[in-house]
């Protein structure tokens, strides 16, 4: 019979209570429910790898029925409870960290009195720390026979169910807490997503780059195509803007003279949310003095490829139900291919473009080619792009920071990187004359409303580029979807620990 909410509701409330007269009851010990500092506690997975040091006694008479006796390294270790038994005086429990898992075995006989007191106030989810031997069960289960029982914190909620457990993922990303404790894998995504951000930072530091720090509040949303997020300075009474890109200040500094530079962090969009996009995210964007986009592709590879080895995986890796293939090279195919092996359509042709486009149900009025191309492209061809595969050469028309091709001035030196369908990285050989920026800029902001793009054109960054910007490549990346990627994760949203959500009802 299925439990209505009433009932679980006074059973939640039963279930805290127990915890309460626990927590109580640990007081009248004498002990502090909620620990302090306990020092000299080895990492779960180091004390696992000591295995090898546990000495088996012979056994000399062949007619005893005990036990080899066994004697293993001393131990101390910290972790929560995640599963319990009780047989008696007995006290079977699994504490995990977050380098691994291990059972405790806790006897009466061997802890004490009041150890065993102790002992008896412990739930699922409290945090203990135990000093003990390192020795295996009959079983040959490693386990750590405490000795010594410390009490760290006191959980007063009920985890929660083994089965039913965090099935729906609004809840997960909500409570990312439980998730981590309780859901599969989840942790070790995300400990995978710092050793991917910080070998995307060693990889940079050994090619010479230098990280920096620019502003998140801008005067002019400036550096993307995208709706900003509005707030307010009351002190010089402005209206300021969350970043959408970070690319305008650091070319800044390309032309102060730091010629390899980058930075990683948050950038904000006040746009959808779906899979593939959160309206907060992290984004890295690199600059590098004299060089291209193709020293950019080059710098990708080798991005991708270091942060794979740095979470100890293979080149073919899965992604749902596919293979990824990352070994480099990574294929490079033009724009122009792509769209004419996709579509079947020559993307020259105007006339057949523009026919394709409306008979898949898009709008042409009043839009440049290049414009109809990028959406029939956005429509029919990024979703067949497995990859890795570097898009390269893309209208110029559609690229207003980009430079253009020396022999063809309506391509621009741009790609894009896409794996399995989504856009990964991006970038350009940038282009630095001032005037012809400067006319582009407008270009890019004629008819758009104010709250759809650029508030208003830079000036300070086309004065700037007028004091000499050296030649350069830039790129960037989207580290939330390149995680995605490299740790099998099927949302953007399974990759960020906390993704914006709606507020909880009161």
């Amino acid at each position: 019979m299925t439990k209505q909410p009433d009932e679980e509701l006074r059973g939640g409330k039963m279930l805290e209570a127990a915890r309460r007269e626990k927590l109580s009851k640990i007081r009248e010990l004498g002990i502090d429910p909620w620990g302090g500092r306990f020092d000299d506690h080895m990492p779960i997975g180091q004390i696992r790898s000591r295995e090898g040091e546990i000495v088996v006694e012979p056994v000399t008479d062949p007619e005893s029925r005990r036990a080899p006796e066994q004697h293993g390294p001393k131990v101390r270790a910290a972790g929560r409870i995640i599963l319990q038994r009780k047989k008696g005086k007995l006290i079977f429990a699994d504490i995990r960290d977050w380098t691994g898992q291990i059972q405790l075995f806790i006897g009466k006989n061997q802890v004490g009195e009041e150890n065993w007191d102790l002992a008896l106030c412990l739930d699922l989810g409290d945090i203990v720390g135990v000093d003990g031997e390192l020795r295996r069960t009959k079983t040959g289960e490693l386990t750590i026979f405490v000795e010594r029982l410390h009490y760290l914190t006191k959980s007063l909620e009920t985890p929660p169910a083994k089965h039913k457990g965090l099935n729906d993922p609004e809840l997960r990303q909500r409570m990312r807490y439980l998730d981590l404790i309780h859901s599969e894998g989840v942790l070790d995504r995300f400990l995978n997503r710092t050793k991917i951000v910080q070998s995307i930072r060693n990889t940079l530091a050994s090619e010479g780059f230098v990280e920096v720090e620019g502003p998140t509040l801008h005067a002019i949303a400036g550096g993307a195509a995208a709706r900003p997020f509005t707030t307010h300075h009351n002190t010089l009474d402005i209206d300021l803007y969350l970043r959408i890109a970070l690319e305008l200040h650091l070319k800044r500094l390309l032309v102060g003279g730091i010629e390899r530079v980058y930075e990683l962090g948050r950038v904000y969009r006040n746009e959808g949310i779906s899979p593939r996009h959160n309206p907060e995210f992290t984004m890295l964007e690199v600059y590098q003095a004299y060089g291209d986009y193709r020293t950019m592709m080059d710098l990708t590879e080798k991005l991708i490829v270091d942060a794979i080895d740095a979470t100890g995986q293979s080149m073919k890796m899965s992604w749902a139900d596919m293979t990824i293939d990352f070994s480099p090279p990574f294929d490079r195919k033009t724009y122009q291919e792509l769209f004419a092996e996709h579509t079947g359509i020559d993307p020259s042709q105007a006339d057949a473009v523009r026919a394709l486009a409306k008979s898949i149900g898009l709008d042409t009025a009043g839009k440049h080619l290049d414009i109809v191309k990028n959406e029939i492209f956005e429509a029919k061809v990024e979703d067949k792009l497995v990859g890795p595969v570097f898009v390269t050469d893309y209208p110029a028309s559609i690229c207003p920071l980009t430079k253009r091709k020396a022999d063809s001035s309506d391509i621009a030196e741009r790609f894009e990187l896409f794996v399995q369908g989504m856009e990964v990285a991006n970038a350009y050989t940038e282009l630095n004359d001032p005037d012809l920026q400067e006319e582009l800029f407008g270009k890019q902001l004629e008819g758009l409303a104010e709250e759809d793009s650029m508030a208003r054109m830079d000036r300070d960054f086309i004065r700037a580029l007028r004091h000499g910007m050296p030649p350069a490549g830039g790129l960037g990346i989207g580290i939330d979807r390149l995680v995605m990627l490299l740790t099998n994760s099927q949302t953007i949203r399974e990759s960020i620990l906390f993704p914006l959500l709606r507020p909880e009802a009161e």
